[in-house]
């Protein structure tokens, strides 16, 4: 049985390098419920897919922002 996903595109400020996108990239991973995360630094953003049974935007959110960047 598969669980339904849902992809949302967050605003990430602050990134300014690599290890930016990186850093970012391992927190949302790390979210129960992420099957995948892709940021970019150019775009200054985030595509996350996830299942919203699992975790949310709230969350998706959070993590973003406990690893020292702003998401919205």
């Amino acid at each position: 049985m598969f669980d339904k996903t849902e992809t949302l595109t967050l605003q990430v400020e602050g990134m300014t390098c690599p290890h930016c996108v990186q850093h970012v990239q391992e927190a949302l991973k790390a979210v129960k419920g992420v099957k995948s995360a892709k940021v970019s630094l150019e775009a200054k953003s985030a595509q996350v897919t996830y299942v919203p049974a699992k975790t949310g935007k709230e969350e998706l959110v959070k993590a973003v922002e406990a690893s020292g960047y702003t998401a919205r």
